[in-house]
C-alpha cells in the first residue's frame, strides 16, 4: 500500500486476454488459464493485478514472463466499461518480455 500512486515494475505471467484487442489484461505470479477477476473483489486472488495499458492493442498471448511498468493503484474499483472488479491495478502501463 505504501507504493499506491507510484510507478512500479512488476514481473509475472499474462492471463489469456478476453479478446484480441484490448487496453487491459491480468498479470499473475503463476500462469493462468481463465479470467480471474470476472466476479467480485471477495473472490479476488491475492497474487494478481489488472494491467491497464496506455492504449488499446492487439494481443498475442505469451506464456513467458513479462515485465510491466506503470502507476500502482490499490482499493476496490469497478471498471465502468466492463463491470470487472479489481483490488489492485497498474495504470498507464507498458510491458515487454522479462
Amino acid at each position: 500500500m505504501a507504493l499506491d500512486g507510484q510507478t512500479v515494475r512488476i514481473v509475472g505471467y499474462m492471463a489469456p486476454p478476453l479478446k484480441a484487442e484490448a487496453d487491459f489484461f491480468v498479470l499473475g505470479k503463476q500462469p493462468m488459464a481463465i479470467c480471474p477477476f470476472c466476479s467480485s473483489d471477495a473472490d479476488w486472488p491475492d497474487d494478481i493485478v489488472v494491467i491497464y495499458l496506455r492504449r488499446k492493442q492487439t494481443f498475442e498471448h505469451t506464456t513467458g514472463l513479462i515485465a510491466v511498468e506503470g502507476v500502482l493503484e490499490h482499493g476496490s474499483w469497478t471498471d465502468p466499461e466492463t463491470g470487472f472488479v479489481s483490488l489492485l491495478r497498474v495504470r498507464d502501463a507498458d510491458f515487454r518480455s522479462a
